[in-house]
């Protein structure tokens, strides 16, 4: 971190995934923990992983948040950020799979930094787990 030096002198962090600067957020604070507990340990490949990824949907440029490949560059985890003072609700897991409509990855997670929760898409429903899973399981 490094202190009043963004945006009106705003502290900064570091997100060495996209390799610059970034303003500190909630959602942004909460996206930098996230993926750090998931390289250090889920065992999650860091260069798998690409920070505000975009995408069009119904000819709209979006950014899912956080997306993670599989070895062969596919899709295989899409990330929603929300700030810890935002609850995860129904609708975050509406836009997170409208999202995953055009990825299909076949896993989700949603996490605001105080709860996480991650399903499985088989293609026709989904499936909640009770943990993060680590990375050698997904695949």
């Amino acid at each position: 971190m490094r202190p009043g030096s963004g945006l009106r002198g705003a502290p900064e962090l570091y997100d060495p995934l996209r390799r610059k600067w970034l303003a500190i957020t909630p959602e942004e604070w909460v996206r930098q923990h996230f993926v750090s507990f998931l390289i250090n340990h889920r065992e999650y490949p860091a260069e798998l992983i690409a920070n505000e990824y975009g995408l069009r949907l119904n000819g709209t440029l979006r950014r899912c948040d956080t997306l993670i490949f599989d070895r062969h560059l596919r899709p295989l985890v899409v990330v929603e950020y929300k700030a810890p003072s935002v609850a995860v609700t129904q609708r975050v897991f509406d836009q997170i799979a409208r999202y995953n409509i055009v990825m299909q990855a076949p896993y989700l997670i949603v996490s605001n930094g105080m709860g996480h929760y991650c399903c499985r898409f088989d293609g026709e429903g989904y499936t909640f787990l009770r943990d993060i899973p680590r990375y050698p399981e997904l695949i």
